[in-house]
């Protein structure tokens, strides 16, 4: 599943900070928590990407760093860095367009980088980063079914931070991490449709109440005047119930 610099065969090096394996016993728990402490963000997609990338340095061996590449339409942009260096490399890729982080959202798979330094793959991008302080990397697709949302991105300041453990662990925090992102989106998006709903519901009362009109002839209004002004519907009662004052055409 996971990219190698060279494609031998040889094992993980042994890492000095590479902290006791957990037993899969405690490897549930630990990611139980996280899934607690990612739904208890209430629907507020900032504080869950934060709280993913807080929460993923802590949690896979050998992260130091961590960022998220968000996927927004066509658009994909740098959210939730726990550095200032982790954005720039993000951006960086952006830039080139290459990068493992690239890699790991377009192709749907986990993507390891052991040594920047003796990395092959992308070597506008791996020599830039090399050059900023990044080591290693692990990128990990964020996904639900159907739908794509970005990448994990975890940075190691030293060559091979990373192990079969890493990988292990980042697999399923991006799995319980991408779950959260999704229904944070969907609370979100849902909570915009109701808040449109209502402002538009209010615009209409406004336009009854002072034209003595029915409630399709206010919404009628409403239409003919997004039309006109070449303006969303949503805009148009705004500023109605914001100014008290339809916009001229």
């Amino acid at each position: 599943m996971a990219d190698s610099d060279s494609g031998t065969a040889n094992p993980d090096p042994p890492r000095k900070d590479a902290p006791g394996r957990q037993s899969p016993d405690d490897l549930g728990e630990v990611m139980s928590r996280i899934a607690r402490s990612l739904q208890g963000e209430h629907g507020d997609v900032e504080q869950t990407l934060a709280a993913i990338t807080g929460a993923a340095v802590h949690t896979v061996p050998g992260a130091d760093w961590a960022s998220i590449s968000l996927v927004t339409g066509r658009r994909i942009s740098s959210r939730a860095s726990t550095t200032e260096l982790a954005r720039e490399i993000d951006a960086l890729q952006t830039e080139l367009d290459e990068g493992p982080c690239l890699d790991a959202l377009r192709q749907q798979t986990t993507v390891r980088v052991p040594d920047f330094n003796r990395e092959q793959r992308w070597p506008r991008f791996a020599a830039e980063a090399c050059r900023r302080g990044a080591g290693s990397l692990l990128s990990f697709q964020l996904f639900t079914e159907g739908d794509n949302l970005g990448a994990l991105n975890l940075y190691g300041q030293r060559p091979n931070s990373f192990d079969a453990e890493s990988e292990t662990v980042g697999v399923l925090f991006a799995a319980h991490a991408a779950i959260a992102l999704s229904a944070a989106r969907q609370e979100q998006n849902l909570r915009r449709a109701i808040d449109k709903r209502d402002l538009i519901g209010q615009a209409k009362g406004i336009l009854m109440e002072r034209h003595k009109l029915t409630a399709p002839q206010a919404f009628a209004v409403l239409a003919r005047a997004s039309t006109h002004t070449n303006r969303k519907l949503f805009d148009i009662a705004d500023e109605l119930t914001s100014t008290g004052s339809m916009p001229e055409d």
